[in-house]
């Protein structure tokens, strides 16, 4: 099962400051990617990551080695560590089991929703159209996530609520071309107040259909951008 980022293991926990110093380099890393500064393939050297950080070498090659658990990083023999390319294949497969997941999770959701849950969803999606009206992206990336934990909780089984937040973890590099364009956002917060209304109204139908269509635009952003760069390399 996913770990959280800034979580440890209790058996081996290090000490405190090393444990910060750790999971600060850890979710700065990650947001590098989210947020498309550091691109698909690009390479993460440690020496240049240990001045940027001013941390040891180890810290450096633990963070990549978390990173790489959880799929963000890739290793390659010889080349070292580097953001993870997700090829064609690779994308249509993820979004699959994302739609499969979300799709599931819609379908046990009680209809009409509880108040306090249709409540709860109305606050995260009003801060979330304020952060994207500042440009705040970070703010704007973890409300998003804030939203969809706390709708997809709502079907009322664990188990499939940490693989739905399993896979969105493991498209982070993906879904960062959506946060990358305002459109693409606005319209991601359109999705999110329709989704309240379904819930609000207890129309599983469309529940359902925003729950799987929500996540495509991200999808296609990536690919058309991916093969673009496979173009490039072809002229």
């Amino acid at each position: 099962m996913r770990r959280k980022l800034h979580d440890v293991n209790d058996h081996l926990a290090p000490p405190a400051d090393a444990a910060t110093e750790l999971a600060d380099v850890i979710g700065a890393l990650e947001e590098d990617i989210i947020f498309g500064r550091l691109k698909p393939r690009e390479r993460l050297i440690e020496e240049g990551l240990a001045r940027r950080f001013a941390v040891k070498r180890h810290v450096i090659r633990e963070a990549l080695a978390e990173l790489e658990d959880h799929g963000l990083v890739a290793k390659e023999r010889n080349k070292g560590c580097m953001v993870r390319d997700f090829a064609i294949r690779d994308v249509e497969q993820i979004y699959e089991m994302r739609e499969l997941l979300q799709e599931r999770a819609a379908r046990r959701i009680r209809l009409p929703a509880d108040a306090l849950l249709v409540n709860r969803l109305t606050e995260i999606h009003r801060a979330h159209v304020a952060a994207i009206s500042a440009g705040d992206l970070r703010r704007v990336f973890h409300l998003n996530n804030e939203f969809h934990d706390a709708l997809f909780a709502a079907c009322d089984n664990p188990y499939l609520t940490e693989s739905i937040a399993q896979y969105a973890y493991l498209a982070h590099a993906i879904r960062s071309y959506r946060i990358a364009d305002p459109v693409l956002l606005r319209q991601a917060a359109e999705e999110h107040a329709q989704m309240i209304a379904a819930l609000d109204r207890g129309d599983r139908a469309e529940l359902v259909r925003l729950c799987v269509e929500h996540i495509n635009p991200a999808k296609e952003a990536y690919l058309r951008a991916y093969r673009l760069q496979l173009g490039s390399y072809a002229g």
